[in-house]
């Protein structure tokens, strides 16, 4: 349980970083700058890499984060770069990361 401490603020920090790196923006000029998009997704690669790396008894005890999404998403951004929707990696740090860190906050 000392491990998935460690990767629990890792994905804390990550998303609070994307939250730094998207403050202020909205789609359209997110979309449009190349820096924030690839630093957002640096970090969202962050929090699946940490994500996958929690204990198999973690995960399990914690049913409702979506553990999987965030793997899954982490891998489609590493090996499909070239297929990354962009509006998808938006709405995932802009709506999906703010609960993440809001459930991960209140089981840790």
């Amino acid at each position: 349980m000392k491990d998935d401490k460690a990767y629990l603020e890792h994905i804390i920090e990550a998303i609070d970083t994307i939250e730094g790196y998207i403050a202020g923006m909205d789609y359209e000029a997110f979309k449009n700058n190349k820096m924030a998009v690839d630093a957002v997704i640096r970090e969202l690669a962050v929090v699946g890499e940490a994500a996958n790396n929690l204990s198999q008894e973690f995960v399990e005890k914690n049913p409702g984060l979506p553990f999987r999404d965030a793997i899954d998403m982490r891998n489609f951004l590493i090996h499909e770069y070239f297929g990354i929707n962009i509006r998808l990696v938006w709405e995932t740090a802009k709506d999906d990361l703010p609960e993440l860190k809001k459930f991960i906050e209140k089981i840790s």
